[in-house]
């Protein structure tokens, strides 16, 4: 018999009905398309090309040597500057991407992890040239460097170290931005890799008690810094199970919240998530189908009750999307949203047999490898051995297997091929901007106060070898225009580089 006190009423405990009453009849999700490439000046004019089309909040990818903590102009970032992402090596370059866009009228996501306290810090010094204080600005810092050890593989420094710089943010941000979501606990990279979906929401949780259990261990009150935390999932093809997934994941962290970790507001039991579509369903074969897929993906977060989603493009298993499909993967939102009627209901799946019942079935589950994560002496520990990992290893190779003896089928992959495919237009990159982008940067370097640069930046190693919050000194290093690649390696000389150790 399904217990009513777990299905409960919309904007209650265990809010598996969501998190606000009214849900979207009070405020629709926030329309959040990624972006981020070739330059600072190009991202910045795709950022107000989707916002005058009706896009409500930013969402910034840097490029991977700005993710792995290193200048444009280090020897192994070549070929890589700007082809993910945006890059960013000092302060004038976060100052162009932004440039023209009131920090204090729009939310900002930004996709970063082991360098998430320098781009925060720059994000902070930008509000402030515009006249916006810190207090003002409302985004999120993905932050959560565990699912880089797990899943994607951009990490910089040791565990015990990446998560102090963690709660670092925590702290500062609870003083000085307390509007700024500190943390976007991760899954959506996670089943990215192959996990499946009860894997995802395992795992995402495991990582989130490693980081509640670390700021614990700083002195922070529960209280202090959960409301402020926040979730990022993935959306993906099995439409009932992903509505299923997101309702289970807000009574699971609702009861996590409560019950193991002692939180007495209610703001910290509520689980607030971003998704996104799954990057990994796309196909290069047809591609016009993956605007099916998008659409069908997407309604299932917002029936499932995101806060804030992304659509992927269509072109996007092929090349960074174009302007114009960007455009389509967000008039996919805005016509669910106001064409379909779905969000005219508070939640319009509640009750229904099939979704309770899987609801009910993946809270089990997910309970059941979360306490075989605490048998292995928690998260930490469990990456550290490789065992997660592995659990992930498995399952893609699972799911790849089915598809490769057509147990499941992919429309224009393993069935329903045809022989000649429409050409569609894809991005391309512009090879001359990296050297743009270099030269940029030697530039700043020659034009900036250098010894205010290197002070500020040897004052941040000092205090890396101390206990102090690090997050004022690097603020103080990105305001001096030292560069993302200086601060890293101020770092690097104290706590050394994160070497996995292999699992198979």
């Amino acid at each position: 018999m399904r217990n009513a006190a777990d299905i409960g009423l919309p904007g209650e405990f265990p809010y598996t009905r969501g998190i606000q009453p009214t849900m979207y009849r009070g405020r629709l999700w926030t329309m959040r398309q990624y972006a981020g490439f070739g330059s600072a000046a190009e991202t910045n004019r795709r950022f107000k090309y989707l916002l005058a089309n009706g896009q409500t909040g930013l969402s910034v990818a840097f490029d991977l040597p700005t993710q792995l903590g290193r200048d444009s102009d280090y020897p192994m970032a070549a070929g890589e500057v700007g082809k993910v992402g945006v890059p960013i090596d000092t302060l004038r370059d976060m100052e162009t991407v932004f440039d023209g866009i009131p920090l204090d009228r729009v939310s900002t996501s930004m996709t970063i992890n082991a360098t998430a306290a320098i781009l925060l810090a720059m994000y902070i010094a930008v509000a402030k040239k515009q006249g916006v204080a810190a207090a003002a600005i409302n985004g999120t810092t993905q932050n959560d460097i565990l699912k880089e050890y797990v899943a994607r593989g951009l990490y910089i420094y040791p565990p015990k170290f990446s998560l102090r710089l963690v709660t670092d943010i925590f702290a500062y941000c609870e003083h000085n931005v307390p509007n700024w979501n500190t943390i976007s606990v991760s899954g959506y990279h996670i089943r990215e890799a192959g996990s499946t979906a009860v894997q995802e929401l395992a795992f995402t949780f495991g990582n989130a008690i490693a980081y509640v259990d670390a700021a614990l261990e700083e002195g922070l009150n529960i209280d202090s810094f959960a409301p402020r935390l926040s979730f990022f999932f993935d959306t993906h093809n099995d439409f009932l199970e992903e509505i299923a997934k997101f309702r289970a994941a807000r009574r699971i962290w609702a009861k996590i919240a409560k019950e193991r970790f002692g939180a007495k507001n209610p703001k910290s039991w509520m689980l607030r998530f971003h998704a996104q579509t799954a990057g990994s369903s796309l196909t290069a074969q047809q591609p016009d189908n993956n605007v099916i897929r998008v659409a069908i993906q997407a309604l299932a977060a917002i029936l499932g009750g995101t806060q804030s989603l992304h659509t992927n493009s269509k072109d996007e298993a092929l090349a960074i999307p174009t302007a114009e499909a960007a455009r389509l993967a967000l008039r996919t939102q805005q016509i669910l949203a106001y064409e379909t009627g779905v969000v005219n209901t508070v939640d319009p799946v509640g009750g229904s047999y099939a979704i309770e019942d899987l609801t009910d079935k993946i809270e089990a589950e997910v309970r059941e490898l979360l306490e075989k994560i605490d048998s292995l002496g928690g998260m930490l520990r469990a990456i550290e051995s490789g065992w997660v990992q592995t659990q992930i290893h498995e399952a893609a190779y699972s799911y790849q297997r089915s598809i490769e003896k057509k147990e499941r089928i992919i429309v224009g992959v393993n069935e329903f091929q045809i022989d000649e495919e429409r050409k569609i237009p894809i991005h391309v990159s512009d090879p001359a901007l990296e050297a743009a982008q270099i030269e940029n940067l030697a530039q700043i370097r020659a034009t900036r106060d250098e010894r205010a640069a290197r002070s500020a930046v040897e004052r941040l190693e000092k205090a890396a070898r101390g206990a102090e919050n690090l997050m004022p000194y690097i603020v103080e290093a990105v305001e001096a225009y030292a560069t993302v690649g200086e601060i890293s390696d101020a770092l690097r000389k104290v706590h050394g580089e994160y070497q996995e150790a292999l699992s198979i």
